[in-house]
């Protein structure tokens, strides 16, 4: 396997979470040279500058700037998101029952519930405290089983047999943390910051002084290599940190392949699992500020953006579906994309993927051109399937667009799969892409 494919691995298990996701992108770009700008101050870049903002701290945008001037030279885009279905925690979140301490929490996206039972969990997010006299929020990770959910034991439960595993969100998820006698959630974070003082600054926070959080269970189990050669990448959150790591490592790569004449832009999403109706979501201004500003600092004609934007591109990054070998009935006969296979081009005429001949062949001429192997993806006309932030982003800003992804199996599983032998190829198409090769 390449490096890239360890690369991968490390991305994952550093990125429990949208924010520590967000977290590690951004720590990846100051060591390629990228600064961080605020949104509530003023810019000030020059052609060549390397920058990124952090919007809601699970949304990223970075960029490249180009040597001409936007309006002329038009904008490569490159979107993926940060966010996974998983199991998040209620702001009331603890509940005494039968002898047990359990959290409360709610389905994010549409998980695979049933692929969270029995695993060993840890619990991630962000924690906002009163220090002082400020509000700091910082990222905390309780990277040990603090959580479980248990299966029901199939003699309390023979109909599962026959009917199969039924579980309601409200009634069946609530992890098990302790017995009765465990602390509640506020006294477990406040001494689990406190174990984290030298990342976070925090070494004297008592319960009371949490007052709001943002937390999610996640697999423990790290990411790693599977199968009998190792042709498999098993983690959680492949979708989409897959598509978020080939995004970021293609940036830097374009970037130390030379400056051009156009800007590049990354932006990494959070929200995308529930419909991207945020201010972090791609429904939100994130994306088109950032263009409005960099328009704004390289011409000062009001028409600059709209003329950039009829130059530009946008391909949108987002896991593909293989075809299971289990159920090869579910998929377009013609349209069976497989692990190992290459980038995957997803296409439907409903534009649940965004898609249209003029952007398709801007990829295939890309792969063609650099020997990099590429699939088709299509549903079957009488399945229905998701959608990404291609669509979305396409009507919001008016730009060409295509969605592409690499090949993966168990998509919304707590442990999902895909191709260590994809990683590579999906990171080269992508380089070449933001180069404008």
């Amino acid at each position: 396997m390449t490096e890239l494919a360890r690369d991968l691995l490390a991305f994952l298990d550093a990125s429990p979470t949208p924010y520590h996701a967000a977290a590690e992108s951004a720590e990846r770009l100051e060591a390629a040279g990228y600064r961080r700008l605020r949104e509530h101050d003023a810019w000030d870049l020059a052609p060549g500058d390397r920058a990124y903002v952090l919007r809601g701290g699970g949304s990223l945008v970075a960029f490249e700037m180009g040597s001409g001037e936007v309006a002329t030279s038009g904008l490569r885009i490159l979107g993926a998101h940060t966010d996974s279905p998983s199991l998040r925690v209620k702001p009331r979140p603890d509940v005494k029952a039968h002898g047990y301490r359990q959290l409360a929490v709610e389905p994010y996206g549409s998980a695979l519930l049933y692929t969270w039972l029995d695993r060993d969990l840890g619990l991630a997010g962000r924690v906002s405290v009163a220090a002082q006299e400020e509000v700091r929020t910082v990222l905390v990770d309780v990277r040990r089983p603090i959580a479980r959910i248990p299966s029901l034991a199939i003699h309390l439960n023979r109909e599962l047999r026959t009917e199969g595993l039924k579980l309601n969100e409200q009634n069946h998820l609530a992890p098990i943390i302790g017995l009765e006698t465990t602390d509640e959630l506020a006294t477990l974070l406040s001494a689990e910051l406190a174990d984290q003082a030298i990342e976070t600054g925090l070494d004297t926070i008592s319960p009371k002084d949490i007052l709001a959080f943002d937390l999610m269970l996640y697999d423990l189990q790290g990411a790693t290599f599977g199968g009998a050669a190792d042709e498999f990448v098993l983690s959680g959150r492949l979708d989409n940190l897959g598509s978020s790591h080939a995004a970021l490592s293609a940036l830097i790569a374009a970037g130390d392949a030379g400056e051009s004449e156009f800007t590049r832009i990354v932006t990494l999403y959070d929200h995308e699992e529930i419909g991207s109706r945020s201010a972090y979501g791609a429904q939100g201004t994130l994306l088109l500020d950032v263009v409005d500003r960099i328009a704004s600092l390289t011409g000062v004609d009001p028409e600059t953006r709209a003329r950039a934007l009829a130059r530009s591109w946008f391909v949108s990054a987002d896991m593909a579906h293989a075809v299971h070998p289990n159920y090869v009935d579910r998929y377009e006969p013609g349209h069976k994309p497989v692990i190992g296979g290459g980038p995957v081009i997803k296409i439907n005429a409903g534009q649940s993927y965004a898609n249209e001949a003029e952007t398709t062949a801007l990829i295939v001429s890309i792969c063609r051109r650099y020997d990099i192997p590429h699939q088709h993806f299509v549903w079957r006309s009488d399945v229905g399937g998701g959608s990404t932030i291609g669509p979305i982003t396409s009507a919001r800003i008016g730009v060409r667009t295509i969605d592409v992804g690499n090949p993966m199996l168990a998509m919304h599983s707590c442990r999902e799969m895909a191709g260590t032998a994809d990683v590579e190829p999906m990171v080269r198409l992508l380089t070449h892409y933001l180069a404008g090769n």
